[in-house]
């Protein structure tokens, strides 16, 4: 069970926090880490504007201490570049709340607006989260110009000395929400040593992991002193919490799961599917070049980068009718496209350079099934045929509305051709040791890896088909021996 720590720059703050357990940095440096105590989360509210100040110092010993901390030395260190930091997020509808002809000033606690910053705006208390999510911290102070082209948006570091009068009230109002509802610590996780966010999109029509599947995954986390939450994006609030992220929800680069995913790492969360592994195989250029360089076996595939008529001369030279296209980055047979003619092969190649600067022609091998081979950490965990869609050459079918997937056979690992568990392995070893489908096509005595997905889809009834319950064990296992080895 946590404790929850502030730690304040000198005794007259102090003296302020009178329902909080309190330090002063003194306090901490001398008296922290103490022998057999609980796991503790600390919350930073001494000056961190400087560099090696104290507030610096104290994230900084907090995390050598294994101390959960707010801010983390990232978040500081994200922050102190400048006396100003421009935000890389959507702020149409932020800026939308404000007069196109002033500076408004946002002060955010804790992710939560100030009642004494600007009259409460909904699209405002949405950008305030925002704001904390990408640098929890405290306290943010938040400048909003809508007619400034350069900096409409720039978050400035705030230190718990500078506020005054109401504020400070509201500030130490939202420290004791925040304190009792965020960093709380129920019942329900008193046994678990490990707190996880299982990241998932409540309203996703083909999730990674169905409901069933995620509850599995839930009460096999329980079993190895882990406590795990479903949450969506907006429900995740701050990384910091947590020990560990497991991203069940269809990641891309230019997304929000991406994000989650480095900012995690950032924060010393065990973390799968991690943001290398998520760059690599989001994007299907970086997996030519790879299996290419590496000698994994694939079909034979080249880039194009045009649609005029030497293009379409060079295709066709390379490859012949039916060929396939597709998108660098896409999921679930989404941006892949079969090729009959000429005229079809100029109109999608169109339609594809309106989107991205290259397109991958990859030769057409029909078979009646794909392999899914399942890779954790370089080990081959479960194996699925899965058959085409009815009248259909891929295993999804977007178009259909009745028949949009074929079955599927899951097999034990044991029964798979070696030839096809070889290739599988090859090629996540060009990726990492994170988890991961490999799609693989066979051919008389060839084998081809088609791709390789950073976040299998792993459903109840579907994958877990041989393993059971086992499966969900293996994979909760893994999370629990890197937090083991992480050392908290």
């Amino acid at each position: 069970m946590y404790k929850t720590l502030v730690v304040v720059d000198n005794e007259a703050q102090l003296a302020e926090m009178s329902g909080f357990d309190a330090v002063t940095f003194e306090r901490y440096l001398a008296d922290y880490p103490k022998r057999n105590e609980r796991k503790t989360r600390l919350i930073n509210l001494c000056d961190t504007r400087q560099y090696l100040s104290r507030g610096y110092y104290c994230s900084l010993l907090a995390e050598a201490r294994q101390h959960k901390v707010l801010p983390s030395v990232s978040t500081i260190n994200d922050l102190r570049d400048s006396d100003e930091k421009t935000l890389s997020l959507q702020l149409s509808a932020a800026l939308a709340g404000v007069p196109q002809d002033q500076t408004v000033t946002l002060m955010i606690f804790f992710g939560q607006l100030a009642e004494v910053s600007i009259k409460k705006d909904e699209r405002l208390i949405k950008f305030a989260r925002q704001v904390f999510d990408q640098y929890p911290a405290p306290i943010l102070k938040v400048s909003l110009t809508p007619a400034s082209k350069q900096a409409p948006c720039v978050v400035e570091r705030f230190a718990y000395a500078q506020l005054e009068g109401e504020q400070k009230a509201d500030f130490l109002q939202q420290l004791e929400a925040f304190v009792a509802n965020v960093w709380r610590s129920p019942a329900s996780r008193k046994r678990s040593r490990w707190e996880m966010a299982i990241l998932v999109d409540h309203e996703e029509k083909q999730p990674p992991s169905d409901k069933v599947a995620i509850s599995r995954f839930i009460k096999a986390a329980s079993k190895v002193g882990i406590h795990a939450e479903a949450l969506s994006a907006d429900e995740l609030g701050s990384l910091s919490q947590y020990d560990a992220l497991f991203i069940r929800e269809t990641t891309a680069i230019d997304h929000h799961t991406y994000r989650l995913a480095r900012k995690a790492e950032k924060e010393g969360l065990v973390v799968i599917d991690d943001a290398t592994s998520i760059l690599r195989c989001c994007n299907k250029v970086f997996l030519h070049d790879a299996f290419s360089y590496n000698g994994v076996p694939s079909p034979k595939t080249e880039v194009v980068i045009g649609a005029e008529a030497s293009d379409l001369d060079a295709v066709e030279q390379s490859f012949g009718y039916p060929l396939v296209l597709k998108m660098p980055e896409g999921s679930f047979s989404k941006g892949v496209y079969k090729v009959k003619d000429r005229a079809e092969l100029k109109e999608r190649l169109d339609e594809l350079f309106d989107e991205t600067a290259l397109v991958l022609a990859q030769e057409y091998l029909y078979t009646d099934y794909d392999w899914r081979i399942g890779v954790l950490n370089g080990r081959a965990i479960y194996a699925c045929k899965y058959m085409m869609a009815r009248n259909h050459w891929q295993i999804y079918n977007h178009e259909s509305k009745r028949f949009n997937s074929g079955g599927f056979e899951t097999l034990p690992t044991f029964e798979v051709p070696r030839a096809v568990l070889q290739a599988a392995l090859k090629a996540c070893d060009m990726i990492g040791n994170g988890l991961y489908g490999v799609d693989i096509k066979q051919k008389d005595n060839q084998v081809y890896v088609i791709e390789v997905n950073d976040n299998p889809s792993i459903d109840h009834k579907v994958e877990d088909v041989y393993l059971g319950n086992e499966l969900y064990m293996v994979i909760m296992t893994e999370f629990a021996n890197r937090l083991e080895k992480r050392g908290r």
